[in-house]
């Protein structure tokens, strides 16, 4: 895979992590049933292992630089649950990919990008993942395919500016999750040719930290498409 960029365009390296800092989709209007998970202590997820730093509530942590790459290299061969494995939280539930048309699930100026140049497909997915104590994430990834690879080049550059719009994730419902607002500050990219990946990642229950819920949608962004 090339080009993780981040949202204000710098290149980083496979194993460095997404950015985050754009507009998101907006609120997500989910079904009445709440998720279960196992009781927990309310408080802010972490990392588990010795020595492991707090990552919750605007904290960070140097152990999360390895377990990002490690979760990452997961993703790429294709395993979305050793990846979320590798982050300390456990899968518990995943909707089926749905495909869209481009312009009609879009908005802002993804959308007008979709109009002038010709999307080849989108597939949508949702995973529900939580650290076992009653702090559960929600995590978006979209697939979008372009005829060429500067036209991919182009969307991931405009998808990674801040306020440029979005491709509406999945309802929540289909999780049965509560309302919610995926707001594009915990975001990762990636392009491999003609397809851009894009993930969000937002708290579900409990309470999961900005640095944890931008890990992972930095890992996330590298699940290839199937």
């Amino acid at each position: 895979m090339t080009d993780f960029i981040t949202k204000n365009g710098k290149v980083i390296p496979l194993n460095g992590g997404g950015g985050g800092g754009r507009k998101g989709a907006g609120a997500v209007v989910a079904g009445a049933l709440a998720l279960t998970v196992a009781a927990g202590t309310g408080g802010v997820t972490t990392l588990g292992g010795p020595g492991a730093a707090e990552v919750g509530s605007g904290g960070s942590s140097v152990r999360l630089g390895p377990r990002k790459a490690e979760g990452q290299k997961a993703a790429r061969r294709g395993d979305a649950e050793g990846a979320w494995q590798r982050m300390g939280m456990k899968q518990l539930r995943r909707t089926v990919r749905q495909q869209a048309e481009c312009v009609a699930v879009s908005f802002g100026e993804v959308r007008e990008f979709f109009t002038r140049t010709r999307c080849t497909s989108l597939e949508r997915v949702l995973f529900a993942v939580t650290d076992g104590a009653g702090n559960t994430a929600v995590i978006s990834v979209v697939w979008v395919g372009l005829a060429s690879s500067g036209d991919a080049r182009r969307f991931q550059t405009l998808m990674n500016r801040h306020g440029s719009g979005d491709v509406h994730p999945l309802g929540s419902h289909l999780l049965d999750l509560g309302d919610i607002h995926f707001t594009g500050l915990r975001y990762g990219s990636d392009r491999d040719g003609a397809t851009v990946t894009v993930a969000e990642a937002e708290t579900a229950t409990g309470q999961v930290g900005h640095d944890t819920l931008d890990a992972l949608a930095g890992v996330a962004a590298h699940l290839p498409r199937v």
